[in-house]
């Protein structure tokens, strides 16, 4: 099995294009697209294929797919994304209820269905805020998941891991939604402090070992994306977490 590489981690880098090489060089098979890589999707996309990568998945803003849908999924198009996936909902427009939440699913099922109907399939990426209880106790993924049972599920399970919950249970229920999963790890007690906290896969507290396993048994189907939300060497970060990831 694989491993894709967000390339949100490589941001800070001078030339994603050039970034790619490295990737495929360390073993990396795919990468996962952002806004920041889709500005000449035709160029991102010829350097894809010189550096025999693919862009199976990427992440696109929930105001781009309602504004501009035909471009966003052209967009898609021309990189080769077949998992279109939406990856945050700000603070300050997020429900604060179990009704809310509902309803947000359900546009976010409208707006599956359109994908849908160009051949994509559609996911939802989860970040610590989908896993705080609502006044209820329920988690607003679940009710996402229970309320839109059209679209998938893309388990940032390092967010998880922040939010204080341990993520097998939701593997365990959610397999079959799990269309993704960003492989990320916590930093050690005291490191990481200039990196949010997060740490190169494998040396941080995350049991990837045992959360791989659990995954390949269950969602054996799920793309496998590695992902540091603030590394300060994305080399190092790319590197490190191949190595680990082998070691798997």
């Amino acid at each position: 099995m694989g491993f894709s590489f967000q390339l949100y981690s490589s941001r800070e880098v001078a030339s994603q294009e050039a970034f790619l090489a490295r990737l495929s060089e360390l073993g990396y098979t795919s990468v996962e697209g952002y806004g920041g890589v889709y500005g000449d999707a035709d160029g991102f996309a010829e350097a894809l294929r010189a550096n025999g990568l693919t862009m199976p998945s990427g992440h696109f803003g929930i105001d781009d797919l309602r504004s501009n849908f035909d471009g966003m999924m052209a967009l898609a198009d021309t990189l080769g994304i077949s998992h279109v996936i939406v990856p945050y909902l700000a603070a300050e427009v997020r429900p604060t209820d179990t009704a809310g939440w509902r309803a947000f699913a359900q546009e976010l099922a409208a707006i599956g269905e359109k994908v849908k109907a160009t051949g994509k399939v559609f996911s939802w990426h989860n970040h610590d805020f989908e896993f705080e209880a609502l006044p209820d106790g329920a988690y607003p993924m679940e009710v996402m998941l229970e309320a839109a049972p059209t679209i998938g599920w893309e388990a940032d399970l390092g967010w998880v891991a922040r939010a204080g919950l341990d993520p097998a249970p939701f593997i365990e229920k959610w397999a079959d939604r799990m269309v993704a999963v960003h492989v990320k790890d916590i930093a050690k007690e005291g490191e990481g402090l200039d990196e949010d906290g997060w740490s190169d896969i494998g040396e941080g507290v995350v049991d990837w070992a045992g959360l791989l396993k659990l995954i390949r048994a269950k969602a054996p189907d799920a793309i496998l994306v590695a992902e540091q939300d603030k590394p300060n060497d994305a080399d190092r970060f790319a590197a490190v977490s191949m190595t680990n990831l082998k070691g798997m």
